[in-house]
Formats: C-alpha cells, sequence, structure tokens
C-alpha cells in the first residue's frame, strides 16, 4: 500500500437487519473502498466470515470496525444508547481497541442525544440473560453480544496493514436490551426500532475513525 493511500475498511455486523440499516446509504465522507459483511450469527461463523473477507484481494490490510446490536450490562442503560469497546474479551484473550476517543467524539456529534458509554465488551456464544449478567458485569464488562470479540480477535490474527503495523480494529455496538428492558418483555419493538435508527446514522462517525488512521501518530 502506498503511504498516504488509506487502508480500505470492513464494517462487520451479524444479522440482515443490522447490515440493511448499514447499508441505508453510501452518504458523503465514506472510503473509497470499504465492504459492509454480514458474517451471521455466532462466534464462529465471525470467525470464518472475517477470514475469508480479508483473504480478498480488494481488503488487503483494511481496517476492521465491529457493530451491530447489544446487550448492555449496566443499570440505567437504554436501548439507543451505544457503546465503544475500549477493548473486547472472550476465552481466547482480549483485543485493544485503536482511536476509542475520537470514535466515541464522532458517534456523540453522529447521533446528539444518545449516550456514549467506553468500556470492555466481553463476547458470548448464546444470548445472555438473567443473573448471567450479573455475573459479566462482575468481570468489568459493560457489554456483551456474540460476533465483535471473535471479529476483532480474527483482524488481528490476519495480516497487517502495512510492515511492522498493527491492523486497527474497533467495535460499536448500539444497545437493544439492558437490565430493565430485556428482550422478553413488553416494549422489544420499541427499543429494536430505536436501535434500528441509531445504526443507520452512525456511519458518518465510521468514516471519521477511518480517516483518523491516516493522520500521523504520536
Amino acid at each position: 500500500m502506498r503511504p498516504g493511500t488509506a487502508a480500505p475498511l470492513l464494517i462487520a455486523c451479524a444479522l440482515r437487519i443490522e447490515r440493511a440499516a448499514l447499508c441505508g446509504g453510501r452518504g458523503a465522507g465514506a472510503p473509497e473502498r470499504y465492504e459492509v459483511l454480514r458474517t451471521g450469527m455466532g462466534p464462529r461463523a465471525a470467525e470464518r466470515a472475517v477470514t475469508r473477507a480479508l483473504a480478498g484481494p480488494g481488503l488487503r490490510g483494511a481496517a476492521v470496525l465491529a457493530t451491530g446490536f447489544c446487550a448492555g450490562l449496566l443499570p440505567g442503560m437504554s436501548p439507543g444508547d451505544l457503546i465503544v469497546a475500549e477493548e473486547t474479551r472472550d476465552p481466547r484473550g482480549t483485543v485493544a481497541c485503536a482511536g476509542t476517543a475520537l470514535l466515541a467524539e464522532a458517534l456523540a456529534r453522529a447521533v446528539p442525544g444518545r449516550t456514549v458509554h467506553l468500556g470492555a465488551l466481553t463476547g458470548s456464544d448464546h444470548v445472555v440473560r438473567g443473573q448471567e449478567r450479573a455475573q459479566l458485569r462482575a468481570t468489568g464488562a459493560i457489554g456483551v453480544d456474540m460476533e465483535s470479540a471473535a471479529t476483532l480477535w480474527t483482524a488481528t490474527r490476519e495480516g497487517t496493514v502495512a510492515e511492522g503495523a498493527d491492523r486497527p480494529v474497533a467495535a460499536v455496538r448500539v444497545i437493544v436490551d439492558a437490565p430493565e428492558h430485556e428482550l422478553v418483555r413488553i416494549g422489544t419493538v420499541r427499543g429494536g426500532i430505536s436501535a434500528f435508527r441509531v445504526l443507520r446514522a452512525v456511519l458518518p462517525a465510521f468514516y471519521d475513525w477511518h480517516r483518523s488512521l491516516l493522520l500521523p501518530r504520536r
């Protein structure tokens, strides 16, 4: 890749409805080369899909951002709140995310009035409910989903952006249910619609994060 040339951007999500929100329009500021990848549900599906995508020549050296919906773990969280992962965790280990402060600021501009939470995002191979939420919260995690940790783990092990440089990765999730707003309760549809609208609005923030990767590192 030529110096000063932006790496491609791979945005990975699991569900058809998430991809529909993210593909609503390319919009101003979009990178020249980017792809929205639907991986399918679960960590294994995410790992397979991301491995295949990054092996293609069009996404060589791509920065990777995992996104979609998630469960919030902290009391007071609401559907439509956002989580910017400072790190993702799963049984294989922890992956640090790049540019989290800038990404949080960009999201606040893109969806004013929505709360942006920064913290650890943990992975699971199933939908988390009830007491398991409290157990995960006790580890220091603020949100949980099934694909982000696997996506970022895979991305950091599939080559680099440039020789000697780590691949930039990030994860942004929109909360669709939380301790006071579990999916099984009345109001789920309203919460889902709220989260969909937020996800549809965040692409400019993802583009800002991607552009920031070209800035000199201090």
